[in-house]
């Protein structure tokens, strides 16, 4: 097993690994096309801040890890936004492998941590608690949209929104 940055020529194989290990239990994720998340791939691999890792056996990916870097005052981190194993080869310790792996190429890189989030109670969970991950009491993950799906909901002038007095947004 080989670790090597992800880069263009690895897409159609971490697309194909994604889509196979996560539109199966425990995430049952569906996606509107494959498309869909080759666009995803494809953002995260244009951003200035992208680190990503594959972990290869011959010609074959059988783990992936979307990643960037983030400062933070005890200096550069390393976040996880997706991390997975080939269905076929989990709790067969290639996970751990591949962590153990990354944290050695982050460690070169001059990163001192690596962080993500994960669901609860999943299996993922468990994993990362026992290779080491440490969960951050009194901290919740939030989240919010705000984009809407009408084309004609969106505010294309040039003219700044104000504020009314009870926190609405309109054109002047």
């Amino acid at each position: 097993m080989i670790i090597v940055k992800l880069t263009e020529a690895y897409l159609d194989s971490c697309v194909n690994l994604f889509i196979e290990v996560f539109t199966k239990e425990p995430w049952n994720d569906v996606y509107e096309s494959r498309t869909q998340v080759v666009d995803f791939f494809q953002r995260h691999m244009a951003s200035n801040t992208f680190v990503g890792y594959i972990l290869t056996e011959g010609d074959n990916v059988i783990a992936l890890c979307l990643g960037m870097t983030k400062p933070w005052i005890k200096g550069m981190e390393y976040y996880i936004d997706q991390f997975c194993v080939r269905p076929d080869l989990q709790h067969k310790g290639i996970g751990t492998t591949f962590l153990t792996l990354i944290e050695h190429e982050i460690r070169r890189e001059g990163m001192n941590a690596l962080l993500l989030n994960t669901e609860q109670g999943f299996p993922s969970e468990r994993f990362y608690l026992k290779n080491g991950f440490q969960l951050i009491e009194g901290l919740n993950t939030l989240v919010k949209e705000v984009w809407r799906k009408s084309a004609s909901s969106f505010h294309d002038s040039k003219e700044p929104l104000h504020c009314t007095p009870k926190g609405s947004f309109a054109a002047p």
